[in-house]
């Protein structure tokens, strides 16, 4: 298998359906490798432990951390089963990006950036990340969030091991549209 697809095999079993394998996440989203890898091969998913690790090593996205042991592994963000990431809130830089398509503005517009079924809105440092997170869906539109004025009227802002920026919600009142 080919590490593209065992990263969206992970992204699955480590952000949304554990159970799809028989595997379960403890309270902060860590499961063991080894259990993860025999569960996976089970379920016609082989890959070992070496290449897991090149996986987690080398995602683009960094979307995977491993403990400091090296036994554990987690997605860094982006859950819909409960997890509690153990983040802190930090203080945002001024502007953060969000990437989007077209069909989805009049309802941003309207509602602002939901969370949906994930446990937080995620939001870019930069330009550039937000536009390849838009181009997943098709021609990417960039919003930026005035994160300060977000903070400073009471909204928690957190950053994942991975640099991607989350907030529970973001109002229409905090965005700015091209």
């Amino acid at each position: 298998m080919n590490p593209k697809d065992i990263s969206k095999f992970l992204s699955l079993v480590l952000r949304h359906d554990p159970g799809k394998i028989g595997i379960s996440l403890d309270e902060y989203g860590w499961t063991d490798c080894h259990d993860l890898i025999a569960a996976a091969g089970r379920h016609g998913v082989k890959f070992d432990y070496e290449t897991l690790v090149e996986v987690v090593r080398s995602n683009d996205k960094q979307r995977f951390s491993l403990s400091d042991d090296g036994k554990h592994i987690r997605a860094n963000q982006g859950h819909s089963v409960t997890v509690d990431l153990a983040l802190e809130p930090q203080v945002p830089p001024a502007m953060l990006y969000h990437g989007t398509v077209p069909k989805f503005l009049e309802s941003i517009r309207a509602s602002g950036l939901c969370k949906g079924e994930r446990h937080h809105v995620h939001l870019s440092a930069d330009r550039v990340t937000a536009s390849k997170v838009g181009e997943r869906r098709g021609k990417p539109v960039i919003l930026s969030i005035r994160a300060t004025e977000m903070s400073a009227a009471g909204h928690s802002f957190y950053v994942s091991e991975n640099g991607v920026w989350l907030t529970d919600a973001v109002p229409p009142e905090f965005i700015d549209f091209p």
